[in-house]
């Protein structure tokens, strides 16, 4: 079979819902942590990395050594929520190494292979545990694609998928979303407001970091003014870290040192360390109050990523190594990316960690740049409400010298495209 036959199957028998491989139209045959190579052997560097799926890069070797020693001993594949080596090995490096280490006492609830899952598990048990329908969620937020996530998802194109009205969800605006608006003073005045015409919300849920949104990332000082609204109004906080954590923005948790203790964390993506689906809900002790599967999910025992994921634990979080080495690719992110966007009349610097990108002000310029890096070896792509941020999510894992070339390749992007229109203009 032709390369040009294997990939006309795609068009001929895949659904029109396939996005990515529209951007990036090879076909991809090998991956090893920031690197992707095609059918043709051309390499490629991953800024992408899964939607930062692959915070450790693709293919980690010591994830895949216990991975084929599990499958080669016949571990236990698929095990729904029955007890197993695998799974009791996991919960066992999470308490040691995530949740004791930062005094967090969170029981961990498997509910299915992806983030919306996980979310939709937390907007159900908030709504059960305080009798509430409403929740509240902020504009430019992204939260999965199942009705009730998708109804907390602010997309207008993802939410007109759903071919019914979605409810339940009340929208207000995210930090920075309105020109001189304090939204934290705004969401105050409507909560108190017994005129507001809003119920009384049974959460919050909100993501510290938008990843799908645009990049708009949230102050200490809003989430703990959120935290405190919520307390008083009898309502749970829902810290939706699916994107922004396991250490994207630097910590284990994107909120770690800000003094938050949220009620309900979605975990899923990265979790695994190796890409494979699993997400999870962290879940307050005192609000576990789930009947046997009450809420479930035919796959929340993915026991294959039990194995990897308790691996990614021991390798990179049994100190503060890993952690001090994404701070230092952070920092240097920053520092290129803010030259980066000097290129740009009006560009701006968004987002935190290695959770970074540049608003170029449109769609349009943004894609052009993201198509100019594909074709000089560079897989990166957009986000923000009207597709106009420049985002890069690169494995934290990425060798130093790669990531330079790579930005390279961004700055020679971003610099023709300004060039082009200025000429233009």
């Amino acid at each position: 079979m032709t390369n040009g036959s294997k990939t006309d199957i795609y068009s001929r028998r895949e659904s029109q819902a396939r996005s990515y491989c529209r951007a990036f139209p090879v076909t991809f045959t090998k991956a090893q942590n920031a690197t992707m190579t095609d059918a043709e052997g051309r390499n490629y560097t991953d800024f992408l990395a899964g939607c930062s799926s692959l915070n450790y890069g693709h293919n980690d070797p010591d994830m895949k050594a216990a991975l084929l020693e599990y499958i080669s001993r016949d571990g236990v594949t698929h095990g729904l929520d029955m007890h197993t080596d695998a799974k009791a090995e996991f919960l066992d490096a999470f308490e040691r190494l995530i949740l004791t280490p930062r005094g967090m006492d969170y029981r961990f609830m498997f509910t299915g292979p992806t983030g919306t899952n996980a979310v939709e598990a937390a907007m159900k048990l908030a709504r059960k545990t305080t009798g509430r329908e409403t929740i509240i969620a902020f504009t430019n937020g992204f939260h999965g694609m199942t009705m009730g996530a998708l109804a907390a998802t602010g997309n207008a194109g993802k939410r007109a998928g759903a071919g019914m009205a979605l409810s339940g969800v009340v929208r207000m605006p995210y930090e920075g979303a309105m020109e001189g608006v304090d939204s934290l003073s705004m969401i105050r005045a409507m909560l108190e407001n017994p005129s507001s015409g809003i119920d009384a919300p049974a959460a919050f849920l909100i993501e510290p970091v938008q990843g799908e949104g645009g990049l708009n990332a949230a102050s200490t000082e809003f989430l703990k003014g959120l935290q405190t609204l919520a307390r008083e109004h009898g309502a749970l906080i829902i810290m939706d870290d699916i994107q922004a954590g396991i250490g994207r923005t630097g910590p284990f948790f994107s909120f770690e040192g800000m003094g938050i203790q949220p009620d309900l964390i979605p975990l899923a993506k990265s979790l695994s360390g190796m890409g494979l689906p699993f997400a999870g809900l962290l879940i307050r002790p005192d609000l576990d109050v789930w009947k046997p599967a009450e809420h479930n999910g035919t796959f929340r025992g993915n026991n294959h990523a039990f194995v990897t994921a308790r691996v990614a634990l021991e390798k990179f979080w049994s100190n503060d190594a890993f952690q001090r080495q994404t701070e230092a690719k952070s920092a240097y992110l920053t520092e290129r990316l803010r030259a980066i966007a000097a290129c740009v009349p009006g560009a701006r610097l968004k987002g935190r960690g290695m959770m970074q990108g540049i608003d170029v002000g449109n769609g349009d310029m943004a894609a052009a740049i993201c198509a100019t890096c594909f074709e000089h070896g560079l897989i990166i792509e957009t986000s923000g409400a009207h597709d106009e941020v420049v985002k890069v999510l690169a494995p934290l894992t990425i060798a130093q010298e790669q990531f330079a070339a790579g930005l390279d390749i961004l700055e020679a992007a971003v610099q023709a495209q300004a060039s082009q229109r200025i000429a233009a203009e």
